[in-house]
């Protein structure tokens, strides 16, 4: 569909786990590749009770946004690689502070199979 860098807000096609069938959510780019695939953070409007995420509103969009009436949260513990071709459209763009404070907190790529460390979630106030 096009070029995306890091910290473009899209929405996206994205299976979170295998029990699950695909769904248009938004997404936060924080890597691309020259293949045309992209590394994703979903956003989800529940926090997940089962691992780590960070808080999202309208503060943290340089330019766009989300249809936000509350919070939004960045999974960040389930950061997914997607084909461009499963993009769907850009919604805005993070600011850059916002940005680096959601990929600080993305767990690393693991090998398939291998379960990541549990961080606790963590609100904005407490940071």
């Amino acid at each position: 569909m096009g070029q995306y860098l890091r910290g473009d807000v899209l929405l996206a096609l994205v299976t979170l786990d295998d029990r699950t069938s695909p769904k248009t959510r938004p997404v936060i780019v924080i890597r691309t590749f020259d293949n045309g695939t992209v590394r994703i953070c979903p956003v989800s409007s529940k926090p997940p009770s089962d691992a780590p995420c960070m808080p999202l509103t309208i503060d943290d969009f340089a330019t766009g946004g989300l249809d936000l009436f509350g919070e939004s949260y960045v999974m960040t513990s389930r950061a997914l690689t997607i084909p461009g071709r499963d993009v769907i459209g850009k919604k805005g763009r993070l600011t850059t502070e916002s940005l680096a404070e959601i990929t600080a907190q993305v767990l690393p790529a693991m090998p398939p199979g291998t379960a990541p460390s549990r961080r606790p979630v963590r609100s904005r106030k407490e940071r």
